[in-house]
């Protein structure tokens, strides 16, 4: 086993809370600037984003010619990163490991890990270092100690939603749920736009009691995904590519569409842990 890298490089930025009224004022570059996640995965790096709206951290980590070992940045004052926090990891990419505590788990396409609080030591680690795996990341506040475990194929719920006819069959595909297993505020899955399909989470939603962020991966090269945001009746809205993500506070909706099929990570938190608790707003009423 390579050894840990011991400069490991963080990069980490924070995003403010926003209210929906000064949001309307704000023009294109605002919008990218406050709400986009352009960049998370560089080899032999972990980058991370902590936004202030429930306190979630998201990141990536590409270990590449070292094993990355995820640290507690500034902004959260902990010895070590899970000191107070619960961590949900999806592998995305590639094939590798993730050491948790000193046990280790192989990971490969959307194998997943939820990490408890209290948890000291996470590792990541790429099988072949000439395809890094890569790990995307979520991470928010815990009030207890859940066991960290990993959650298998067998243990993920599975929704057929949409329609061919409507543009918007998917597969969503929940990891981290109370019903699965014991966590605290974090909820995360993977939901897979089927071939022919382009439109997610249509009819739009919003939930007041929990916020969420979007990261968006498998859009083909030279396509693009618009992301739309916004209160129901002043939208707005952002084109992302390939591994990028967006902050969604929980005033504001959360729907997209792309130029080809693709994939996203949800990752949700906050005080309410009713997966089916949002509003949900008629298409034909947008504007």
């Amino acid at each position: 086993m390579r050894k840990f890298c011991s400069t490991v490089k963080t990069t980490i930025t924070e995003r403010w809370g926003t209210h929906p009224d000064d949001v309307k004022g704000y023009d294109t570059s605002r919008l990218r600037k406050e709400f986009l996640v352009e960049k998370l995965f560089a080899p032999d790096e972990i980058i991370m984003v902590y936004s202030h709206n429930d306190r979630l951290i998201i990141g990536g980590a590409m270990p590449a010619t070292e094993n990355l070992q995820l640290e507690a940045p500034p902004q959260i004052r902990s010895e070590f990163f899970c000191e107070r926090r619960e961590t949900g990891i999806i592998c995305i990419e590639g094939e590798g490991f993730v050491i948790i505590d000193g046990q280790k788990h192989d990971m490969q396409y959307m194998d997943a890990l939820y990490v408890g609080r209290g948890t000291r030591e996470i590792v990541f680690g790429s099988s072949d270092i000439a395809h890094p795996a890569l790990f995307y990341f979520a991470s928010a506040p815990a009030h207890a100690a859940c066991p960290s475990r990993k959650i298998t194929g067998d243990m993920r719920r599975t929704r057929n939603l949409g329609a061919l006819e409507t543009s918007n069959q998917r597969i969503i595909n929940q990891i981290i749920l109370h019903e699965i297993l014991p966590c605290c505020q974090l909820q995360m899955g993977l939901t897979e736009l089927q071939p022919g399909s382009v439109w997610n989470t249509m009819p739009p939603h919003t939930h007041s009691r929990r916020m969420e962020a979007y990261f968006y991966f498998r859009v083909p090269q030279a396509q693009t995904v618009c992301h739309f945001m916004g209160k129901p009746d002043e939208t707005r809205h952002l084109f992302l590519a390939d591994k990028q993500a967006v902050i969604s506070p929980s005033w504001s909706i959360h729907c997209a569409a792309g130029t080809a099929s693709y994939a996203f990570i949800w990752a949700m938190c906050g005080e309410n842990l009713d997966y089916d608790d949002m509003d949900t707003f008629s298409a034909n009423k947008l504007k």
